[in-house]
C-alpha cells in the first residue's frame, strides 16, 4: 500500500526557515521522481519542486527558486524540502507526490506551513 507522510511544517516568522520531510512506502522509491506541491486557501494546488529519481536533477517554480531546495535520501525513502527566506505568500499546505503511474494517485495528509509575524 502506497503511503506518503509529510512532516516538518509549522508557524514561522517571515525570513525564517523550515525543513519538510516526506516518508514514502509501498513502492520502489528510488526509481521514482518526486515532487513537492502546495495549496493555499482558495487556490489551486501548485507544483513547487521536482527531483529526479537519482537526485541528480531538480527543478523549481519561479516563486521559490533560490530559496527552496529539494533533496532526497533513497536509503531512507524520504524526500525533503528545505525552505529559506520564507514569505507570507509561502503559507500553504505542502504535499509530496510521486508523479508516475498509479502511484501518482496517492497523496498524504500534507503539512501546514504558516509564515506570519
Amino acid at each position: 500500500q502506497v503511503q506518503l507522510v509529510e512532516s516538518g511544517g509549522g508557524l514561522v516568522q517571515p525570513g525564517g526557515s523550515l525543513r519538510l520531510s516526506c516518508a514514502a512506502s509501498g513502492f520502489t522509491f528510488s526509481t521514482y521522481a518526486m515532487r513537492w506541491y502546495r495549496q493555499a486557501p482558495g487556490k489551486e494546488r501548485e507544483l513547487v519542486a521536482h527531483i529526479s529519481s537519482s537526485g541528480g536533477s531538480t527543478n523549481y517554480a519561479d516563486s521559490v527558486k533560490g530559496r527552496f531546495t529539494i533533496s532526497r535520501d533513497n536509503a531512507k525513502n524520504t524526500v525533503y524540502l528545505e525552505m529559506n527566506s520564507l514569505k507570507p505568500e509561502d503559507t500553504a499546505v505542502y504535499y509530496c507526490n510521486a508523479p508516475r503511474g498509479f502511484v501518482a494517485n496517492y497523496w498524504g495528509q500534507g503539512t501546514q506551513v504558516t509564515v506570519s509575524s
